[in-house]
């Protein structure tokens, strides 16, 4: 945890003003999210009961948020913060191996894993586009788990490297596995916005999100991200524990929830 002594030297962190929107932002994270605030929010990843143990490190997360500029420096102190709790909580149920009785409770256990269990489908679909490689499988990798042949391509290309011929880069080189997540998590996907815009309030939902209640807040990031399965129902497991690890990293942050955090009340985007 961060320690206070009766000198304090902030770092110097460069910034940018955009004239469009009139937004601060700010080009790197580390002001906000320090090593030991890292690893007290996933504060188990390295625990001996991980298969990712050792993988998910400090370094290659803030290495990767350098490719993608905006995450965690978009408008202002507490938008930010909601932005980085927001990813780690979504991703930390993604990869959790938390239950309900884990030591420290289970939404310290984010990051456990860094590849789907077990002997996986490929998760190959055919593709001109994005062809997949014999012989090699897309279940899910990373902190976002992602899946699929059509969505290892273009992060691939988004981030300059072949995932089609190398997905198992997700679950090897840790910088990559992040940046999958972070270009998961800026990318819209249409109709669906990115999970981005929708957690620094860019998005201005439409009639149609608003006819079926998808408004600005962390629900629809769930939403976006599993809405066929978890969403316009009564709160499901799956749900309330990505609430879980947000509200918990947002308390470590000091930063409000915001509104709407469940999408019990939306319907899936199409």
């Amino acid at each position: 945890m961060l320690k206070l002594c009766c000198l304090i030297l902030l770092p110097l962190v460069s910034l940018s003003v955009s004239a469009s929107r009139g937004r601060v932002q700010y080009e790197d994270i580390s002001d906000i999210i320090s090593r030991d605030l890292f690893n007290e929010m996933l504060k188990h990843r390295n625990d001996a009961a991980c298969p990712a143990k050792g993988f998910y490190t400090y370094d290659a997360f803030i290495a990767a948020t350098k490719s993608f500029g905006s995450f965690g420096t978009t408008g202002d102190i507490a938008t930010r913060k909601r932005e980085i709790a927001a990813f780690l909580g979504q991703t930390s149920h993604e990869t959790t191996g938390g239950r309900a009785r884990a030591r420290d409770g289970p939404y310290t256990w984010g990051y456990c894993f860094s590849q789907d269990k077990g002997n996986p489908d490929d998760y190959c679909v055919a593709s001109q586009q994005w062809p997949c490689s014999p012989g090699k499988k897309y279940y899910g990798r990373g902190p976002i788990q992602i899946s699929y042949n059509y969505n290892y391509g273009p992060a691939g290309r988004a981030i300059g490297y072949n995932l089609l011929r190398n997905p198992d880069a997700v679950a090897t080189d840790p910088v990559i596995s992040f940046k999958t997540a972070l270009w998961f998590w800026m990318t819209p996907q249409s109709p669906k916005p990115s999970c981005h815009s929708v957690i620094t309030e860019q998005w201005t939902p439409s009639n149609e999100d608003s006819d079926a209640g998808r408004e600005l807040g962390y629900g629809v990031i769930t939403n976006i991200i599993n809405g066929g399965i978890e969403c316009g129902k009564p709160t499901p497991s799956q749900v309330q524990d990505r609430i879980g690890f947000y509200k918990r990293y947002c308390d470590l942050l000091q930063v409000e929830y915001g509104n709407s955090l469940d999408c019990s009340n939306q319907l899936p985007f199409a």
